[in-house]
């Protein structure tokens, strides 16, 4: 019987996998994942437990494989439960390196599974069979109790035998076993009555290329590796799951699914790549992924019209993808991928940097607990505890990687904010510390903020944001323009102030505002053209070289919030949810005259406060 007992047991319905998926619930509570599959499939389900022990024991961070066994039900498996969410889900809420980063640690993870022996096989032993598209078997799944027999009683295959996952066999060379394969898709497309456009560059890419499949070595394959089999547990560390799919073939097949990478994300994508090959891809590789990746998406058609013109859509639609990702096949290294960035640590926390940087000094803060490195200001920043106390550390003079001025010149702005942050010291204004020299460059130190961000760079918390209520998003309104009056009275204008600037604490209700390092003093014109900022926030005199900038410059700032805040950013009385009046009071302040706008933020704050307190929220 089995060793577990589990007291209730919950389907889980996605994927394409056609084992039964359960999350299995003993009575502490521990729970697990339980498949169940048809009897008829002992041998390849015992074979698929096995490989998962191997992988298991080098460390593979998975579901880890705990018995396996016959019941009433079927063949089970019983493996433990990942508690997380879906790396294709996650992976939009993250930055730019953090994406990276986990792409370069799946790439290091397949090399690993890549490393597993592999017994002798033949073509037919695993893996025939399967649909060529298995466009989904992403998500977690979880499995309830089968009772039966333990995984030593069930070792014996029905002869008595334990299971031998090569059968005995030895596996057809490569060139032979793809080559027919690929034979095989090419007829079932040119048979099938929809075609792609530009389909035939598939087919002669295909024929050009089928010799690199000479000599290639066969291996252990995950058999369905992407993001979509992906999962971040509740530590944050990437786990790979539904190992059903395995397979034994040429390891560099298993990037075929990488395009569902690509598709996500292809920071991701390309670091899968060159955690693979650790940064040193081969040319032949390209080659042959371009050639796995056009086989796939050529038999992807056929296998699509019996499930409808949805799934003809989208594989239409992958087609068209990959032939531009390829030039129509006349380049072979796809238009997604990056080289990568040059990523050092700190206590842990990866970023990334055009070269080399030393960033000991920080210490005196403390220890860092996050990284903030995607500023084209030239800054980087760094959330730091030490103690009971957090900071937020703001530098300039290292070689950031998206930094679009000098190491030099970013020192001068950032000394020069220290200026404004003391000048505009404000209730609703991060404090701050201190600013250093250190490291070579200069250092301002704040107090660290609580708070979720509004700014549409920070998907996760700005939907959290803007799910505020509306007396709350009235209040941080309110917040906003005490601000802006603040600053106009003490004669500056506020340039590059949006969404991202704006952070809200919902425990304590209280509005943070941020980042206003290139505040000017007036008199001042617009010495650049294009000023520094977010279109959807910016006057048309922010613009254009030589226009005034004052406070009616940023009238157009405070209407533009308006907008944000209470029109999903859209200008339109379709989206505004408040009334007429005070849609009116906003459209007046971005209107691109700077005669017709209100010509200061009192007079603006005083229409808005009038026009607010006739209206009647709808409950």
């Amino acid at each position: 019987m089995s060793d577990f007992h589990f007291v209730r047991r919950e389907q889980i319905h996605e994927g394409w996998s056609e084992d039964r998926k359960y999350r299995a619930i003993e009575e502490d509570g521990t729970r697990y994942l339980l498949r169940i599959s048809p009897i008829e499939q002992y041998e390849r389900k015992q074979a698929e437990f096995r490989m998962m022990e191997q992988a298991a024991a080098l460390g593979i961070p998975m579901c880890l494989p705990l018995e396996f066994g016959a019941c009433d039900e079927g063949v089970y498996s019983v493996q433990s439960w990942i508690d997380g969410v879906g790396a294709r889900e996650a992976i939009h809420e993250l930055s730019d390196t953090e994406q990276y980063v986990y792409g370069l640690e799946a790439g290091r993870i397949l090399r690993k599974i890549h490393s597993l022996p592999v017994p002798g096989m033949d073509s037919g032993a695993a893996g025939e069979g399967q649909p060529e598209v298995d466009e989904d078997s992403s998500r977690r799944a979880a499995s309830p109790e089968c009772d039966g027999k333990s995984a030593r009683e069930s070792a014996l295959g029905k002869k008595g035998n334990r299971a031998d996952v090569s059968g005995g066999k030895v596996l057809e060379d490569w060139e032979t076993r793809f080559g027919r394969k690929m034979d095989r898709k090419i007829k079932k497309y040119r048979e099938c009555p929809l075609q792609y456009e530009g389909g035939e560059n598939f087919i002669r890419y295909i024929e050009e290329n089928r010799h690199l499949l000479k000599g290639r070595p066969q291996g252990y394959q995950h058999g369905d590796y992407h993001i979509g089999n992906m999962m971040l547990d509740r530590e944050g560390r990437l786990q790979v799951i539904d190992f059903n799919r395995f397979d034994f073939g040429d390891p560099w097949e298993e990037f075929n699914r990488i395009v569902w990478c690509a598709q996500a994300s292809p920071l991701f994508a390309s670091g899968m790549v060159n955690g693979y090959f650790d940064g040193r891809v081969p040319e032949e590789f390209w080659r042959l992924l371009a050639l796995y990746i056009v086989s796939n998406t050529l038999s992807s058609l056929p296998w699509a019209v019996p499930f409808g013109q949805e799934e003809v859509d989208t594989m239409r639609s992958q087609a068209a993808e990959v032939l531009s990702w390829y030039d129509n096949m006349s380049k072979v290294v796809p238009s997604w991928y990056f080289e990568g960035y040059y990523l050092q640590y700190i206590d842990g926390i990866p970023y990334k940097l055009k070269e080399p940087f030393d960033f000991s000094f920080l210490g005196r803060y403390g220890r860092v607990f996050r990284v903030f490195d995607d500023q084209d200001s030239g800054n980087i920043c760094f959330g730091m505890r030490k103690g009971e106390k957090r900071y937020f550390v703001k530098f300039a003079g290292a070689p950031t990687q998206r930094g679009s001025v000098a190491p030099a010149e970013a020192v001068k702005r950032l000394e020069a904010a220290g200026v404004l942050y003391r000048e505009l010291r404000h209730e609703n204004l991060i404090p701050l510390e201190e600013g250093w020299e250190a490291g070579g460059g200069f250092a301002l130190v704040f107090q660290w903020a609580e708070g979720d961000c509004m700014g549409r760079m920070y998907p996760e918390t700005h939907r959290r944001f803007m799910a505020l209520s509306l007396e709350r998003r009235r209040k941080v309104f309110g917040d906003i323009l005490d601000f802006l009056e603040h600053v106009a009275s003490r004669q500056y204008v506020a340039i590059d102030f949006y969404d991202g600037s704006i952070l809200y604490d919902f425990d304590k209700g209280k509005t943070y505002i941020c980042d206003i390092d290139f505040f000017r003093k007036q008199p001042c014109v617009n010495d650049m053209g294009r000023m520094w900022g977010s279109s959807l926030f910016q006057s048309p005199e922010e613009y254009r070289l030589g226009a005034v900038l004052d406070e009616v410059t940023n009238v157009y700032t405070a209407g533009a919030f308006a907008f944000a805040l209470f029109g999903g950013y859209a200008r339109s009385r379709d989206r505004w949810q408040l009334d007429e009046t005070l849609f009116t009071v906003a459209a007046r302040a971005v209107e691109a005259d700077r005669g017709l706008r209100q010509q200061s933020i009192r007079q603006f704050r005083e229409e808005w406060e009038e026009a607010y307190r006739g209206f009647v929220p709808l409950l």
